[in-house]
């Protein structure tokens, strides 16, 4: 197994870590726990993908992560308007 594969593994076994947490209601979708598992999950993807030069996930990760990263430091319900 190549590096690569490895660090996609983990990232993904992290993102459906927390989908399966917030679908068993064991962790909120508004938690930071949440954002946060979200975000490395998506980091440890993009960076895969980066690694074998697979551009579509790369941005679909980048952009996965982005999200998360922004849930993370501005909780959702305290957004500026």
């Amino acid at each position: 197994m190549k590096l690569s594969d490895i660090i996609a593994s983990i990232g993904v076994i992290i993102l459906l870590g927390a989908f399966v947490l917030n679908l068993y209601k064991k962790l909120s979708p508004n938690s930071r726990w949440y954002s946060g598992m979200n975000f490395i999950g998506a980091g440890l993807c993009c960076l895969s993908s980066y690694m074998i030069s697979f551009y579509p996930f790369i941005v679909l990760e980048a952009i996965w992560a982005s999200f998360a990263a922004y849930s993370f430091i501005v909780p959702r319900g305290t957004s500026e308007k």
